[in-house]
């Protein structure tokens, strides 16, 4: 049995997916399983992946969404680490080792993540300072931002079942909600090396495909509030985070004359207002 399972769910990207399962390959750790989820590609994925035979397992399903098809390579997996790539990214050769090596010093509830390199349309671009990485326990900036790449992070199938798989009822900030999920009650490590290599501009990336990105993100918010055993300092960070997101959405939907729907996220903000651990 394999000590990790590296899951790439894809749809529709057989020019870039390549790239990917070959960064998996060719990693110096060998002792991993390759599943690969097609989310119902109509581009002639299959036939990428059949030059690929004998070396990943191959999961079809309709098309349902990233959360679902990670999800699904979650079931179809055995290892006792998770690693996800996503099909328009790829990995340094040592990407797997330094990380493993950090799991055989920590906690059964593990998680992990690596610094990146992000190139769009080939040329490198530098990282804001609020993009930087971190280790520890960062609940508060991760309420702001979604700072672990799923293509960076590597995770222990026992912390994945104890917080949840991917929300499959949200069609983007799925990984955001997860990390809200994990870094509200668990210390994050890091590997410092830049290890994972980020292709931005993709046309089917969900960052230019779904609008208004924030809207899932309130969703996420909502969701860590209901949890009872939420520190509550983290619950008031989490509120004034939901309110800020709220101001920032509606003011969008006034400027594009949906008044009706920039109504509806500032009464949600008013709602959280005065509160310290939801709606009153």
């Amino acid at each position: 049995m394999p000590l990790v399972s590296v899951i790439i769910p894809t749809y529709n990207r057989r020019s870039v997916l390549g790239r990917a399962i070959r960064s998996v390959l060719s990693q110096t750790f060998t002792d991993f399983e390759l599943i690969v989820v097609d989310d119902g590609s109509q581009d002639c994925t299959f036939e990428l992946l059949s030059e690929f035979d004998g070396k990943l397992t191959v999961v079809f399903q309709e098309n349902h969404g990233v959360s679902s098809a990670r999800n699904l390579g979650i079931r179809y997996s055995r290892g006792e680490l998770l690693a996800f790539l996503d099909s328009d990214d790829e990995w340094l050769p040592e990407k797997l080792a330094c990380q493993t090596a950090l799991f055989d010093s920590a906690s059964h509830l593990f998680v992990c993540h690596t610094d990146e390199i992000w190139l769009i349309e080939g040329k490198r671009v530098p990282q804001k300072s609020y993009h930087v990485k971190q280790g520890g326990r960062f609940f508060e900036r991760a309420l702001e931002r979604c700072l672990i790449s799923p293509s960076s992070v590597m995770v222990s199938r026992s912390l994945m079942d104890k917080v949840g798989q991917f929300d499959e009822e949200l069609t983007a900030a799925e990984d955001y909600d997860l990390w809200l999920r994990i870094t509200a009650f668990h210390e994050v490590h890091f590997v410092p090396e830049p290890l994972v290599v980020k292709h931005g501009g993709c046309e089917n990336q969900l960052s230019q495909t779904v609008p208004v990105i924030d809207r899932f993100r309130i969703r996420a918010i909502e969701k860590i509030l209901g949890f009872s055993e939420l520190r509550k300092d983290y619950r008031v960070a989490a509120v004034r985070e939901l309110i800020r997101k709220c101001e920032i959405v509606a003011t969008g939907c006034a400027k594009r004359g949906k008044t009706k729907e920039a109504e509806e996220y500032r009464a949600l903000a008013r709602s959280y207002q005065h509160a310290e651990a939801g709606p009153q």
